[in-house]
């Protein structure tokens, strides 16, 4: 059953706050991933992130007065798939930022509201015009120039993000499905439970750097062994744990209030601070290709974003006037 969405002022101003809250937080966990990258193994930063957010929702839960009851739920099949698609794009997306520019893999990476938009006609019936559907063949556009063609491990990182963006817009999907019955609370605790898991058993498994044989640096990242932390770097630790908790918190609700097309364009507010956090972390700036592809695509977002505006606001004015 499709369900409608709350399209009240006050409804849709808090989506639209807990999107933009939740992108630029969720940058955070970006760049501090990005600077861990290069000492620790992915199934390490994962586990240690997932124990520190899983913490922070506790206490989060216990401060709400909604109750731990809320994580009690029937629907451990929608959660496992969305647990695994989460998994998939998180793997795929940080595997991708170890050997590009934050930057670049952020702004491709934002090809995933135009998923959404794709989705979100197959999955929840909404409808899309021919306005959308040129946008999103620009956005396709900005991605082809963001691959390069030529630059092998760019290309290859690039498509690692085109994947974790389809598996990013299919868990926002799914959180649309499993609204009314699970809190963003209850979304949020099943996502870092398995990622306690697996990380955990990634550890147990690949934790000796047993299966390091490739020379490549998303491989290694992948399967380097095990690193007890920097006592330096224990506070990126923290940082990346608790922008992933509440930054998923945030944007999860908003996909819980709001239209899917809706919440999806704000979600572009984390590409200025993408480019910020790597000029200021890592003193890397887009060069022309990149600016290309990043104005492609966050320009078909925000036409996108924009032309849902103009939709609601004439279909409102119809349902006024009486028109059919």
């Amino acid at each position: 059953m499709t369900v409608t969405p709350d399209t009240s002022p006050q409804t849709r101003l808090i989506g639209i706050l807990l999107a933009l809250g939740g992108a630029v937080t969720l940058s955070v966990n970006d760049v501090a991933v990005k600077f861990l990258s290069g000492a620790y193994p992915l199934h390490e930063i994962i586990l240690f992130r997932a124990v520190i957010g899983l913490s922070f929702l506790m206490v989060m839960i216990k401060l709400s007065g909604t109750g731990f009851g809320q994580l009690r739920t029937r629907r451990f099949k929608g959660h496992a798939f969305r647990v695994s698609v989460i998994l998939v794009s998180n793997v795929a997306y940080f595997l991708a930022l170890r050997v590009m520019p934050l930057a670049d893999a952020v702004a491709v990476a934002y090809v995933s509201p135009l998923f959404v938009t794709l989705l979100s006609v197959a999955f929840l019936g909404e409808r899309i015009g021919l306005h959308r559907w040129g946008a999103i063949l620009c956005g396709f556009v900005g991605v082809l120039i963001m691959v390069r063609p030529g630059q092998g491990v760019v290309q290859m990182a690039t498509i690692l993000v085109l994947i974790s963006s389809f598996c990013y817009a299919t868990s926002h999907m799914m959180t649309r499905r499993m609204r009314n019955t699970e809190s963003a609370f209850t979304l949020s605790f099943y996502v870092q439970i398995g990622f306690v898991i697996v990380s955990a058993l990634m550890g147990v498994f690949a934790g000796d750097g047993k299966f390091l044989t490739a020379d490549n640096a998303a491989l290694e990242f992948l399967l380097r062994p095990w690193v007890w932390p920097d006592p330096a770097d224990i506070p990126v630790f923290f940082a990346t744990g608790l922008a992933v908790s509440l930054g998923g918190l945030m944007v999860s609700q908003a996909y819980r209030l709001c239209e899917a097309g809706m919440v999806a364009g704000f979600e572009y507010s984390g590409m200025p601070m993408a480019i910020l956090w790597g000029v200021v972390i890592f003193g890397v700036w887009p060069d022309r290709t990149a600016w290309s592809g990043i104005t492609l695509i966050v320009g078909a977002g925000l036409y996108t974003l924009w032309r849902e505006t103009v939709r609601r606001e004439r279909s409102r004015f119809d349902s006024r006037s009486g028109r059919v």
